[in-house]
């Protein structure tokens, strides 16, 4: 039998189905094989290289390593090239912030503002921020850092109205949740979160350091006081071949 044939059970009970291994996913292999042997962020050979190597197409030493990147087993870098992928960073699913969940994995949190400023509320955030349309919202853009690496961008909405000169005492805190507790005498409790993925885009790309296209981990959060009032509408785009959730899941009482 040819080694380009490969025989696959469907199921139990189930007869084989004999299929062709594409050549990209036999180079696939192949490139996992070299990770295994190489460091967490130990640097891969060249497309070119792994080309003549294998004796085969850029064209398909690309798409196999596509799918690495995509999997997260590989790590590329605009303008430096593709990494065997460190571990990934960890979030577990509860209301903290971006600066506790780095420092609870021992990772140095910093951020950068890319843009900060007044916007009216469209009929969607005044409904989320339970505010009249055209109302002041204080939006907040930053650039999530860890140990120097982008991770995150981080887009926050709340009323300006509820939280006056929110902008100027934000310079005096590390996190926007320290400022709302200690300037405000706000802190949120529950808040809904979703999470989808979405391609990235060239400007989402070029923050986060990676290609356009790969898939990114889009999350939204809607989180409220004890009284159950609006806090913030928060919009945040993750690198996915850098991030992982985790939950604790309970059964509901019958």
């Amino acid at each position: 039998m040819s080694t380009d044939v490969i025989s696959a059970r469907a199921g139990t009970g189930a007869p084989d189905r004999i299929g062709r291994v594409p050549k990209y996913y036999r180079i696939k292999q192949r490139l996992l094989q070299m990770t295994d042997e190489r460091a967490p962020g130990a640097p891969m050979p060249a497309e070119r290289l792994l080309a003549v190597e294998f004796r085969t197409s850029r064209t398909t030493v690309r798409r196999a390593m596509q799918e690495l990147v995509s999997e997260g087993r590989l790590d590329r870098i605009q303008g430096r090239g593709t990494f065997v992928a460190r571990p990934k960073v960890y979030r577990t699913l509860q209301l903290t912030s971006y600066t506790e969940d780095m420092r609870a994995q021992g990772l140095n949190p910093a951020s950068r503002v890319l843009d900060i400023g007044y916007v009216p509320a469209d009929a969607e955030l005044a409904a989320l921020l339970e505010v009249a349309p055209q109302d002041r919202v204080l939006r907040i853009e930053r650039l999530r850092l860890a140990g120097g690496e982008p991770m995150a961008i981080e887009a926050t909405h709340l009323s300006a109205r509820r939280f006056p000169r929110l902008r100027r005492n934000l310079s005096r805190y590390t996190s926007l949740y320290t400022t709302l507790a200690e300037v405000y005498g706000v802190r949120p409790v529950e808040a809904d979160e979703t999470i989808e993925t979405s391609p990235a885009t060239p400007r989402e790309a070029g923050l986060l350091g990676t290609d356009v296209g790969l898939p990114m981990l889009l999350l939204s959060r809607h989180a409220r006081d004890e009284t159950g009032t609006p806090v913030e509408w928060v919009r945040s785009v993750y690198r996915g071949s850098r991030y992982k959730f985790t939950a604790t899941l309970t059964r509901p009482a019958p």
